[in-house]
């Protein structure tokens, strides 16, 4: 049956490929789907019409072509592990067309919104100060919240201004941080209560004194988008978009910012660089006396 193989696939992502859990969780759901879609049938049984059928009946289901085109991803990366494997001879899976998915400009904040989020916090306790550092940290690094939960108090270099974190597939890189989100990390350590500290690595702790979750900095986000009144769309990730954006508008370069973002294809970067035009199109028609 299908299950041993599609095990066989998620130890090889975990152990060779280093996918983060949620990879596996996702890569999973869409298999488990195939599986009865197919009506567990033997793999060896299994042919490209069994997969187009898969496809067609997510369509039926009003599936979104996001959903869509990432399960097909899923079965493609799946079939051509069990070809190089030697499990199958054909990949049943090869000639799919992914559905044509249109990006999405990603929300950002100006700089006066960020600012304004930025000092919202009350800074007269520590959890103020401590989110005050969580909000200068993503700004200034635009690391993901992912990769803020999981600073260690040794992986911040206060004195050369850089992080070093695991991102996607727990690839490690180093992030610039800017002197004011270093102040403000270390105000912030210096207040901790050492007695109250149960995670001693982690820098961003709960009122437990243990790491903080990427649902509780959210949420520690979230509240401060509510403080200063922005829009409901902006979500902790649009800090990330705001420091990208905000650096392609002042000049970097485009590879840079992919670097700093730790996008492994520049594909990905290159969203920004349509934010840019937008903005610059949206200045040109409301200044220029014949736009």
């Amino acid at each position: 049956m299908l299950e041993r193989y599609i095990q066989k696939f998620i130890t090889y992502l975990k152990v060779e490929k280093n996918s983060s859990q949620h990879t596996l969780i996702n890569y999973q759901i869409d298999l488990k789907d195939f599986n009865s879609s197919i009506k567990q049938k033997p793999l060896e049984n299994i042919t490209h019409t069994d997969v187009r059928l898969f496809l067609a009946r997510l369509k039926e289901k009003n599936f979104s072509k996001r959903s869509v085109a990432r399960k097909m991803a899923t079965l493609r990366s799946f079939f051509r592990f069990l070809c190089r494997e030697g499990y199958i001879k054909a990949n049943p899976a090869t000639g799919l067309q992914t559905p044509k998915i249109e990006k999405k400009l990603p929300l950002f904040l100006d700089t006066n919104q960020v600012v304004r989020l930025i000092e919202s916090p009350d800074t007269s306790d520590v959890y103020g100060m401590r989110d005050r550092a969580i909000l200068e940290t993503l700004y200034s690094s635009g690391i993901r919240v992912s990769e803020l939960v999981g600073l260690d108090n040794d992986r911040v270099d206060f004195i050369s201004g850089v992080l070093k974190v695991y991102g996607k597939g727990k690839k490690e890189r180093l992030a610039p941080v800017g002197d004011r989100a270093l102040k403000a990390m270390r105000g912030y350590i210096e207040k901790v209560d050492a007695a109250k500290i149960k995670d001693k690595k982690a820098i961003f702790l709960n009122k437990s004194g243990r790491r903080m979750s990427d649902r509780a900095v959210r949420r520690v986000v979230d509240k401060y988008i509510r403080k200063t009144s922005l829009s409901e769309k902006i979500s902790p990730h649009s800090l990330r978009h705001s420091f990208a954006t905000h650096l392609l508008d002042r000049g970097a370069d485009l590879r840079s910012v992919q670097e700093l973002l730790g996008h492994a294809n520049l594909s990905t970067t290159q969203i920004y660089t349509h934010v840019s035009t937008e903005r610059l199109k949206a200045v040109y028609e409301k200044v220029h006396p014949r736009a």
